[in-house]
């Protein structure tokens, strides 16, 4: 029997590629967006949902389960990035952001679990980021939000195990994708104390994206955990020195790290 997957935020980047292997692999896959109706040309089937709508998730969901009967596995994928210095990104969308890429994602897995609990089996994987592994500059929300999915995923891991589902998190390093026509961007405010600096890095990091990998390579990989019989807990994927930034950060003294970043940065 195929196995039946949902996925959030599958309109384009990491979430259609994902789809997209997915379904030539012949596995029953449910690609979601708010606007469904715009995503043409795919191998799989496309349906509504909107993670900060609670309404949207329950008939998302229960369509699912309506036309297959069950559903195996879950990819918390739909996110949103968010830049800008902590003193100048307006709280409305540093909220947002949290909204998107934490509650959104906890909203889904709670509609998700009863089934899955019924059916003694189940796998959701949260996609992360690497940069939910350290605090960057101007990416602040952005990290904290995916940081808080990552010890979620900890977390529902050890609960739900008994039950026969296995939590799984993905965190991507920079990838090809359109993340960066819809990430919030705090404007470059004319009076901020980090005009300068912050200018600078809005163009460093649009080049990581258009110089990323392909997103084909996280799709693999989704592809192996659902056919890993034991999974990891953490996945961490992208270039050497992204993941090596992980290391460094084990092993090295804060502060010493700290100078690394922001010559990174160029801070």
């Amino acid at each position: 029997m195929s196995k039946v997957i949902l996925i959030t935020g599958a309109s384009s980047g990491i979430g259609k590629s994902i789809a997209t292997y997915l379904s030539d692999k012949e596995f029953k896959v449910y690609g979601t967006s708010r606007t469904p109706e715009k995503v043409k040309d795919v191998s799989f089937s496309m349906i509504a949902l909107d993670v900060l709508s609670v309404t949207s998730i329950e008939k998302a969901v229960a369509e699912v389960i309506d036309r297959e009967g069950r559903l195996d596995v879950l990819i918390n994928n739909a996110g949103r990035g968010l830049m800008g210095a902590v003193e100048d990104i307006p709280m409305d969308e540093l909220k947002a952001g949290f909204d998107t890429n934490f509650f959104g994602p906890i909203e889904v897995i709670k509609k998700v679990m009863p089934y899955m609990r019924a059916q003694k089996s189940g796998l959701i994987i949260n996609i992360t980021s690497l940069a939910a592994y350290s605090g960057l500059p101007y990416r602040s929300a952005y990290s904290a939000s995916k940081g808080a999915l990552e010890l979620l995923t900890e977390s529902l891991s050890m609960e739900v195990k008994n039950f026969g589902v296995n939590v799984a998190s993905i965190a991507p390093g920079s990838f090809a994708t359109s993340i960066s026509a819809g990430r919030y961007y705090t404007p470059v405010f004319e009076d901020s104390a980090y005009k300068d600096a912050y200018s600078k890095n809005l163009q460093v990091s649009d080049d990581y994206v258009d110089e990323g990998l392909n997103p084909i390579v996280i799709a693999k990989l989704v592809h192996k955990i659902i056919n890993s019989k034991s999974p990891k807990l953490h996945y961490k994927i992208g270039a050497f020195m992204e993941r090596f930034s992980v290391v460094l950060k084990r092993t090295l003294p804060s502060r010493v790290y700290e100078k690394l970043i922001m010559n990174h940065y160029k801070l």
